[in-house]
């Protein structure tokens, strides 16, 4: 009998989603993302979810808002514009260091 597990938001901090296609192996620049993000946001975020998906999607959303999708943009985001996506709503006044520069 399979092993159900029941996936609860941790104390109610934000979740960040990211649905990638796995028939284009975007695997790697998803979970590379969502390091970035959880060593960014270590006390900010409840989970960063990996979502395996089709068609060449690559989606981030936080807590079902769509922050950043590939197809719309023509483009990967920049690991800096998705942690300055997320600081600006759950986190304003978070220093982000060098994602805040504009060369950085």
């Amino acid at each position: 009998m399979p092993v159900l597990y029941s996936c609860v938001m941790d104390e109610g901090r934000p979740r960040v989603e990211i649905e990638y296609c796995s028939q284009c192996r975007f695997v790697l620049r998803a979970s590379w993302l969502a390091q970035e993000l959880l060593f960014t946001f270590t006390e900010e975020l409840g989970e960063v979810a990996l979502i395996p998906g089709t068609g060449g999607i690559f989606e981030v959303r936080l807590n079902g808002e769509r922050l950043w999708n590939k197809k719309e943009a023509g483009r990967f985001p920049e690991p800096k514009e998705v942690k300055q996506l997320i600081r600006d709503r759950i986190a304003p006044q978070k220093d982000l260091g060098h994602s805040d520069r504009k060369d950085g």
